[in-house]
């Protein structure tokens, strides 16, 4: 049975190119950062857990709520050759005390429980979809308006480098790594019209991010999501 079992929906990725060097006291060990065309990206990404199970069970008021968080990429190369990309988290925002202790228990996970609220609205010609975030006494927001139908994400494409990781790594220290599998199908994008940041980064996620205020995104996508299962984690 899979540790928990949800569907991720209206995710908004706002991606930033930045200094790998930013992140060299981040990367767990045994894995290294996976770069697309040699550019090293982090990227703040918002969405809503729906259907919430964990271990089979809904949990009352933990079935459905915001997400918000900061991560970058990398690859881990097993012993057998293969080459695993998956992601690494700066912060993880929740709006609930208890799965920021189980995730930050059982995984190590760096979540964070702060007020948080989302709107979803459609009309006509075209969608809005927004995250917000209260820290620190003052709220934080992405969204964007994006276009009401989907399309396929683009084989070789920066979005599909973006949304096809399918692994969790956390630093435990320099020697060890928590790893977990995180499984779903590719995702489909609605074309982004338009964006809204109206958030400080080194408020949310410490003064070293803070640059990325005045940097623009490399790209913004709206991805609909899936059904996504998060299985038992494993010490590498």
């Amino acid at each position: 049975m899979s540790f928990l079992n949800a569907e991720w929906r209206k995710l908004i990725l706002v991606n930033y190119e930045i200094d790998p060097m930013i992140l060299i006291n981040d990367i767990p060990a045994h894995t290294e950062l996976d770069l697309w065309n040699g550019r090293c990206y982090v990227s703040l990404v918002g969405f809503m857990f729906v259907n919430t199970k964990m271990l089979g069970l809904k949990i009352p008021f933990h079935i459905n709520f915001e997400e918000v968080n900061l991560r970058f990429y990398v690859k881990h190369r097993t012993k057998s050759g293969e080459s695993k990309r998956g992601v690494v988290f700066i912060k993880e925002i929740v709006p609930r005390h208890a799965i920021t202790i189980v995730a930050n228990t059982l995984y190590k996970e760096h979540y964070q429980t702060m007020p948080m609220r989302h709107s979803w609205s459609e009309n006509e010609k075209s969608r809005s979809v927004s995250y917000e975030w209260k820290c620190k006494g003052v709220w934080q927001k992405v969204g964007v308006q994006a276009s009401l139908e989907s399309e396929y994400i683009e084989k070789g494409s920066e979005e599909e480098f973006i949304t096809e990781h399918y692994w969790g790594y956390t630093k435990i220290n320099d020697k060890k790594t928590f790893e977990y599998e995180v499984t779903h199908p590719s995702w489909r994008a609605y074309p982004v019209q338009k964006y809204e940041l109206d958030l400080d980064y080194g408020k949310v996620y410490g003064e070293r991010f803070s640059f990325l205020n005045q940097q623009k995104p490399t790209s913004v996508m709206l991805a609909e999501g899936s059904e996504i299962t998060v299985e038992k984690v494993n010490k590498i």
